[in-house]
């Protein structure tokens, strides 16, 4: 009898959204380890109605309001019926930092039923993140039930190196790669004429990718004027106002309009494009302001599944010895922008070799992890 999971998301999903892609190739890898596995998430409908779905039903309608909204954050008993229902062997449910007493009592009953529950935590630690005064409020809370919680679950699932989290043991995996989903770059000719350096970085961008670092190196660069030009292309949506005048005051101060190009978010054919066109990525340049040393992002993986060289400041063990990868110093310093060309000159692998080395990174084989480990316990 195959395993039954279910997997559950205290959230709704956008289409073209990285976390939406990374939990659907979870559940993918999931299915492809030979189990069955059923998403169960919270959505907001069109007409306002708050709902838990499964897969494409809605499992309960709370309706539309400030109770359906309370509802929502409360009432659990149409998931505990549903999972006695189904006879689940495995919760597998993504933190949303929302412990409190509800979903103690959530997680305690289903252990009542013979489920074991797993929770992953996306990022650890994630107290940094909340830098304003409401963000801080709505964590409070959190901080309060979090270490309770995990003493109900079996195990917290985690990309960090801790082997302990809130006082529970942890189960530690890499963020994976759904490669059906992720297409090879194919770099586009260029000729001989054509001196112009290309980066390319894809995130939402919050303050810890530190991109305003690269803007600042690029000023730095320009000043020397003794090399190719630099065009910095920023796909992504500027989440705060903190992140728009790290990035839009130096542009604007430094007259680079036309060497930093900002995008907004875009997917499909027009990213792909730009990735074909790039001669090099830029991942997180700043998660030493959250206090993040080691960490194994997403972005890092989709980058090499691409087939495009990249950098980051951060520890990834999965790509700290990799020939592909340059390290940046983890530090608010301007980025050396000749060290990224020399860099760059330097390279010779071709897009098959550098995604072939991830092979390993497939969510298949991350969540086969995860299983191996929930027998053991």
């Amino acid at each position: 009898m195959r395993l039954r999971v279910l997997f559950l998301v205290f959230h709704g999903f956008s289409q073209h959204n990285g976390i939406s892609k990374k939990i659907f190739g979870q559940v993918k890898g999931f299915r492809d380890c030979g189990t069955e596995v059923r998403l169960c998430y919270y959505d907001v409908q069109e007409n306002g109605h708050r709902v838990w779905m499964v897969e494409d039903r809605i499992l309960v309608d709370f309706g539309a309001g400030i109770t359906a909204k309370l509802r929502k954050r409360v009432d659990y008993k149409a998931l505990l019926d549903y999972i006695a229902e189904e006879g689940f062997s495995l919760l597998y449910m993504r933190s949303d930092h929302n412990a409190n007493p509800f979903t103690i009592r959530l997680v305690r009953k289903i252990q009542q039923q013979g489920c074991k529950v797993l929770m992953e935590i996306p990022t650890f630690p994630y107290d940094q993140e909340y830098n304003t005064w409401r963000m801080r409020l709505d964590l409070c809370i959190d901080r309060l039930y979090r270490r309770r919680l995990a003493k109900e679950l079996d195990a917290v699932v985690t990309f960090s190196d801790y082997p302990i989290i809130f006082g529970q043991k942890t189960i530690q995996i890499s963020n994976g790669i759904d490669f059906d989903a992720i297409p090879l770059r194919q770099p586009i000719f260029r000729s001989t004429d054509d001196h112009t350096v290309h980066l390319l970085a894809v995130a939402e961008i919050h303050y810890w990718h530190g991109f305003d670092r690269l803007i600042h190196g690029l000023a730095a660069y320009n000043q020397m004027a003794m090399g190719p030009k630099v065009i910095f292309h920023l796909v992504g949506k500027l989440t705060g106002e903190r992140e728009r005048h790290e990035i839009l005051v130096p542009i604007e101060q430094y007259g680079l309009q036309d060497q930093v190009i900002l995008y907004g978010p875009i997917w499909g054919e027009q990213l792909d494009h730009l990735f074909d066109m790039a001669d090099f990525a830029i991942g997180s340049l700043g998660r030493h302001r959250t206090g993040i040393t080691v960490i194994r992002t997403l972005k890092n993986r989709e980058y090499a599944a691409r087939g495009i060289s990249f950098a980051y400041s951060e520890s990834d063990p999965d790509f700290d010895q990799s020939d592909y990868v340059l390290k940046i110093p983890s530090d608010d310093s301007p980025i050396d922008i000749g060290h990224i060309l020399a860099f760059i000159k330097s390279m010779s692998l071709s897009p098959q070799s550098i995604r072939d080395s991830i092979q390993y990174l497939s969510w298949q084989s991350q969540m086969d992890k995860v299983l191996k480990a929930m027998r053991m316990i």
